[in-house]
């Protein structure tokens, strides 16, 4: 079993989700008493976010390079950045580590393709759902067409991320508006939506709507399973 390295902290609630699904990813597999091997480093997300609303990305890159060349170094195999937004800087850690990034868009892509879907609507932080780095990996790659929410609906799934799922803290009013956008992609044509946070999978799940949901935490984890075995 190849050991998985996770680069994590962004935040600690879903690398936790990770952690979690990969192992029991591995049980279920392997049965008995198996457990994945993983590699982790957890930075701080505070200092993260403050460069992201900051726009210092090529300072994110750094801490991030730097931290993905300790789990390099601490025997990982490959490597998961365990968050979607923070893929934008995907390209300066890949130059930084000589091990394979297992690129969170990808794996959630293969899956929709597979799934027959074409047009997919977005949630995410604002940076994912309106910047190039995400979205374009999906249409240029896969040839999907990517539908996202109207500004003011960007502004509610970016703020519900950062001030309160971030946090831990989960509210059925914000449930609520994640379902009503939810709702809005569908009827805009969207054959599914991506949950394109890592946390997002914290407030709403298939259970709570009929529009079929891709939770990009649950496929990553699934995809750095099937590599590890």
């Amino acid at each position: 079993m190849k050991t998985v390295g996770l680069l994590g902290g962004m935040s600690w609630e879903s690398t936790a989700d990770y952690y979690r699904a990969i192992n029991e990813g591995v049980k279920k597999r392997l049965g008995g008493l198996h457990s994945a091997k993983i590699a982790m480093y957890s930075v701080d997300f505070a200092q993260i976010e403050h460069m992201q609303h900051e726009g210092d990305w090529e300072a994110t890159a750094k801490i991030l390079s730097d931290a993905a060349q300790k789990v390099e170094s601490a025997g990982a195999d490959f490597l998961l950045i365990c968050t979607n937004t923070m893929h934008k800087v995907s390209p300066q850690i890949e130059e930084a580590i000589d091990i394979p990034l297992l690129h969170i868009a990808d794996a959630t892509a293969e899956v929709l393709v597979g799934e027959g879907i074409q047009t997919v609507g977005l949630l995410g932080t604002a940076f994912t759902m309106e910047q190039d780095f995400y979205k374009g990996r999906l249409k240029e790659r896969y040839g999907l067409n990517v539908l996202t929410p109207n500004q003011e609906d960007i502004l509610i799934v970016h703020n519900v991320i950062y001030q309160e799922l971030c946090l831990g803290d989960v509210r059925k009013k914000s449930k609520d508006e994640y379902l009503r956008i939810i709702e809005s992609l569908s009827n805009q044509g969207a054959d599914a939506v991506i949950l394109g946070c890592t946390e997002i999978g914290m407030l709403v799940n298939q259970g709570d709507t009929n529009t079929r949901l891709f939770d990009t935490t649950e496929i990553h984890a699934e995809s750095a399973v099937k590599y590890a075995i």
